[in-house]
């Protein structure tokens, strides 16, 4: 979700950068995220550190212990500026320097103050919009505003591994997602479209206006509060980024703060052997020294990931690195759709609580869509007889 909620239009940054060779000057980010840009190829010859991947241990720390295993248990938040994937102006470089990642957070900064001001008084939302004020740079028509800054909480910096300012989440040598073999067929496509439908998924004036609008029960999972976020892989999204992590004696429970989704982890297991395939998987867990190693199979199709479901496979890898970071790795495999497995990492923060989580209380927005859609099956069943003028 990361790299793929806001809307706003490029700008410059209005400031050189202070160190690094002069094409990097170049560089322009957009408001609320790290996506960027600049003259081809501007970006890719700064030097910049060699990337330090996997994790590594602060010196003299040693987690604390439950059942003589680390012991992750609390909040841990992964909120971040950092996309998914990489902004293709940096090719293969993994890593910002640090000149490159204080203009991304110091226009992020600039946004959040301009969002965060007085409204003036009297304007209106095309005014709002055009002024590039809307909460995390959510302007355009397919956001309307819809937030403003105090309701969400996207991140505000750079995700940094091992102390390096990340270009993307995505290891993978272009930072893109690798291209699969084979595509989604449009039944896969509208069953999955009507599966996101909602909050942080498609609008209904993009998607097939009928079915979706029949019943409750063919409106989106998000909008629906099933299901917004189809962990694993773990990825933040526009707010509600912390994450509870519970150790036990065999399981192990990751509890997200967004619908309260709880993920359930069996240590030293084995995966289920029907097709069974319910929220989130089937996951099951091991020890590799200090790193817990969690496997996820069985992922029904309203979650797939990048189209991949049934035999898709996700081995995440979680460190604890230091007091208030863990090193998070993920892996995804399924050969019927890429010829490698590929992956990225990022890390957790300590996060502080989780709040109440509240989504249909107070909310007639689902009952006003239906009203709606059943007044425009009226309208346009009194013009098929002739009664109600077209356009009335």
């Amino acid at each position: 979700m990361a790299s793929l909620r806001l809307t706003a239009l490029l700008i410059a940054a209005g400031a050189l950068l202070a160190a690094g060779p002069a094409p990097a000057q170049e560089l322009k980010v957009r408001p609320g995220t790290s996506a960027v840009e600049g003259a081809s190829g501007s970006l890719q010859d700064v030097d910049a550190p060699v990337p330090i991947l996997g994790p590594r241990i602060a010196p003299g720390f040693s987690p604390p212990r439950f059942n003589g295993k680390p012991d992750f248990t609390g909040v841990w938040n992964n909120e971040t500026l950092t996309g998914i994937s990489r902004a293709p102006v940096f090719g293969s470089r993994l890593v910002l320097t640090a000149a490159e990642a204080r203009i991304i957070e110091s226009a992020n900064d600039n946004l959040l103050a301009r969002a965060s001001a007085p409204t003036e008084a009297g304007a209106t939302v095309e005014d709002i919009e055009a002024k590039d004020t809307c909460s995390g740079g959510r302007s355009g028509a397919a956001q309307v505003c819809n937030y403003d800054a105090a309701w969400t909480a996207p991140g505000d910096k750079v995700m940094r591994v091992n102390g390096q300012p990340r270009t993307s989440l995505l290891t993978t040598p272009d930072g893109q997602y690798p291209r699969a073999k084979r595509q989604q067929t449009v039944a896969e496509q509208e069953r999955r479209a009507r599966a996101t439908t909602g909050e942080g998924g498609s609008s209904a004036a993009e998607l097939n206006r009928g079915p979706q609008n029949d019943n409750p029960e063919t409106r989106g999972l998000a909008e629906r509060c099933i299901v917004v976020r189809s962990d694993p892989p773990m990825f933040d999204g526009l707010y509600n980024n912390n994450h509870f992590f519970q150790m036990g004696t065999d399981h192990v429970a990751i509890v997200t703060e967004m619908i309260h989704d709880l993920r359930d982890i069996r240590l030293n297991s084995t995966h289920r052997r029907d097709d069974v395939r319910h929220w989130f998987g089937d996951s099951i867990g091991w020890w590799e020294g200090d790193t817990l190693v969690v496997e996820t199979t069985h992922l029904p199709e309203s979650q797939a990931y990048r189209g991949a479901w049934k035999n898709l496979k996700v081995i995440e890898r979680f460190t604890m690195v230091s007091p208030q970071r863990m090193n998070y790795r993920f892996e995804i495999i399924d050969p019927t759709m890429w010829d490698q497995p590929w992956g990225g990492e990022y890390e957790f923060v300590r996060g502080e609580r989780m709040f109440e989580y509240a989504c249909h209380e107070g909310n007639y927005g689902l009952a006003n869509i239906l009203a709606g859609a059943r007044a425009e099956d009226a309208q346009a069943a009194g013009r098929e007889q002739g009664q109600v003028p077209a356009g009335r």
